[in-house]
């Protein structure tokens, strides 16, 4: 009975698993049908080969149309192939060599032949404008000159373009490279110019700040170099400017700064009417505070000249300028791109178009026409294989021509030259400033921190530092502490060098006052009230003040009433007059005091009253009354004048009538005694 019980469970286990199996079996099956039927949708060639060998070699061969169809089908494919995105693919120099080979042997007139040479000249254009920097501007323009850049000028153009684009450190080298191929091929200069104004135009509708600020440097060297006429510069910052936001203000500041030379030279006025445009954006204030300070550092590079900003730098400077061509193109201006210039396109005259460049080229290059079809033809056929080695020999020039760290050169050693080391990261003037900060912040009473300041030794030239350091802890406290006043004034009575540091911190505070607030604003004044008051600082200070509505703005006018409400408070409104009084000192408060022009007079009269000090304009009404009477005396005087030099003229003409009547009478004379005599 056991075993007939194992035998059974033994049946029962094997039956469910023959089911699984048949199962199985039956879904692989079922799988296995979908994916043939799947395969036999993916793969129609094969069912169409299989079909064709189910026919048999004695079927009909296919239709010539269906063989004409694929054929175009598949040219169509190995042309996108193999022109890409770029509109061309890498082909390695032995290769291209081989190519070159086989394509002299064609026809210069088929689509091949042209189609290759076109890759060829852009590649060379592509080479030479991305090796171009200031050393060797005069090297590669000759060799810029042996492609043909007729044929290739949209080439060069974009080349250009998107070279200037990409660094716009290098605009002023491009620039210098566009005036070159100016005054021998305008129409590429010309072609540049409106594709740079036109993207300008593009960028700033689309408020692209970057590629706007990049084309508008491009438009400036260009104007720079005359290329461009100077009145789109000004048509560009009066564009700028007529709708100001902080970007559009930026890139005006960045343009101006690039083409303020030129228009000091050639537009004054138009140039300051910008600046008063500059004057007035910030006087309303409503564009960022980084804006701000952006305007009142191109008024301090107009000051200095645009010293730090040439038109065009004496390395560049390769083209005379009554050689230049200059193009009037306006912002406003319908300009045609000549985007297909860019595009490859079959020239039938291929070989007439070869030879008239080559005529002109001889020309340009001042070169015999077989000599430079000889030479171009060699550069044709080594121009991809000899780049490797042109970096090579550049290398090697300027390593033969460095001398490294010793001097060494090829002809031997140097003695005696020493390469001196130039620190330009300022770390010492950094460390100096820190010094002087955490010496006057952690001093317990000036005259510990003077004694400390003292021994630190600043070095000649660095006084400026210390001052302007001591200034600014001051405008930072929340109210006025005397002890930076006291500390200045220790200083301007130790050495007479302090007092002239001073007096040029002064004049720097007030030209730069409405950048600070008015807490700061009212701390800077008092410290420079106390500078004064105690004699530290010469009186002769106030003559950087001119007190009339141009020359003052909101914040140097509350500046000066905290400066004279301090003095007087401190010194008594009797002795301040007397000081601002004194003939000696009369040439320096004339600023302040101005008798120049009634209308400035009225204004300090009106000033100085509102501020309560009306005392001190008394001269000032006097010198207003006596105004008609002066000008009555002037007039009186200057009529006398006249008069006088009236009769002094009638005297001589009468003196020499006289005169001449006298020597006729005695001609008259001697003729009669000589004929009584005969």
């Amino acid at each position: 009975s056991g075993s007939s019980s194992s035998s059974e469970s033994e049946d029962e286990r094997k039956r469910p698993k023959k089911r699984a199996t048949t199962d199985k079996a039956k879904a692989k099956g079922g799988d296995g049908d979908k994916n043939g039927a799947k395969g036999s949708k993916k793969r129609p060639a094969e069912d169409a080969k299989a079909a064709d060998a189910d026919k048999g070699p004695d079927a009909p061969p296919p239709p010539p149309a269906a063989k004409k169809a694929a054929g175009s089908f598949a040219d169509e494919a190995a042309a996108q192939k193999a022109g890409g995105r770029t509109g061309g693919v890498y082909i390695p120099p032995f290769k291209l060599a081989a190519m070159q080979k086989e394509m002299a042997k064609m026809d210069k007139a088929s689509k091949e032949f042209q189609r290759l040479k076109w890759e060829q000249l852009r590649k060379q254009v592509n080479g030479l404008i991305n090796k171009m920097n200031v050393g060797n501007l005069k090297l590669l323009v000759p060799d810029l000159f042996e492609i043909n850049l007729v044929r290739g000028r949209g080439l060069l153009a974009r080349a250009i373009m998107k070279a200037q684009l990409a660094s716009p450190g290098f605009t002023h080298i491009y620039a210098a490279l566009v005036a070159v191929l100016n005054t021998k091929l305008p129409e590429n200069g010309e072609l540049i110019v409106k594709r740079v104004i036109v993207g300008f135009r593009r960028a700033y509708k689309r408020r692209d700040k970057t590629l706007a600020t990049a084309f508008a440097k491009f438009i400036g060297h260009l104007c720079n170099h005359q290329i461009a006429h100077e009145l789109l510069a000004l048509q560009l910052l009066t564009v700028l400017l007529d709708e100001p936001t902080d970007d559009s203000v930026e890139i005006a500041v960045s343009f101006t700064k690039e083409v303020g030379q030129l228009l000091e030279q050639l537009s004054p006025k138009g140039l300051h009417a910008i600046f008063e445009r500059f004057r007035g954006i910030l006087h309303e204030g409503t564009i960022d505070k980084r804006v701000q300070y952006t305007i009142e550092g191109l008024f301090a590079v107009r000051k200095s000249g645009f010293t730090d900003f040439p038109s065009v730098p004496e390395e560049l400077d390769l083209v005379d300028r009554n050689d230049q061509i200059t193009f009037e193109f306006g912002l406003d201006d319908q300009l045609d791109k000549q985007e297909m210039l860019d595009v490859f396109k079959v020239d039938p005259e291929y070989e007439t178009n070869e030879r008239m460049w080559k005529s002109i080229r001889a020309e340009i290059l001042g070169e015999s026409d077989d000599g430079s079809s000889s030479g171009s033809e060699s550069d044709d056929e080594g121009s991809d294989g000899s780049d490797e080695s042109e970096d090579e020999d550049e290398d090697g020039a300027g390593a033969a021509s460095w001398g490294g760290p010793s001097g060494v050169t090829g002809g031997g050693i140097e003695k005696g030259v020493t390469d001196q080391i130039e620190d330009l990261t300022e770390q010492d003037l950094i460390n100096l400033r820190r010094t002087i900060y955490l010496t006057i912040m952690s001093s317990a009473g000036f005259e510990e921190c003077a004694h400390k300041l003292a021994k630190l030794d600043i070095p000649e030239g660095h006084e400026m530092e210390l001052c302007n350091m001591l200034i600014e802890c001051c405008s930072q406290e929340r109210t006025y502490l005397r002890y930076y006043g006291l500390l200045g004034q220790r200083f301007c009575l130790m050495d007479r060098r302090w007092c002239v540091t001073f007096d040029k911190a002064f004049e720097d505070q007030y030209a730069m006052i409405h950048r600070l607030e008015t807490n700061k604003l009212r701390n800077v004044a008092k410290f420079f009230a106390h500078l004064l008051q105690t004699d530290g600082l010469p009186w002769t200070c106030l003559e950087y003040i001119h007190l009339n509505e141009e020359e003052t703005t909101s914040s140097s006018r509350i500046f000066i009433k905290i400066l004279a409400q301090e003095l007087s408070e401190f010194l008594g409104i009797a002795k301040i007059k007397q000081r601002f009084l004194d003939p000696y000192m009369a040439q320096i408060f004339q600023g302040l005091f101005p008798k120049d022009n009634p209308r400035n007079t009225r204004f300090a009269i009106n000033y100085w009253t509102s501020i309560g000090l009306g005392s001190l304009t008394d001269d000032l009404r006097q010198h207003l009354k006596d105004a008609p009477k002066r000008l009555r005396e002037q007039q009186m005087e200057l009529a006398r004048q006249q008069a006088a030099m009236g009769g002094a003229r009638s005297d001589s003409d009468s003196s020499s009538s006289s005169s001449s009547s006298s020597s006729s009478s005695s001609s008259s004379g001697s003729g009669s005694g000589s004929g009584s005599g005969s």
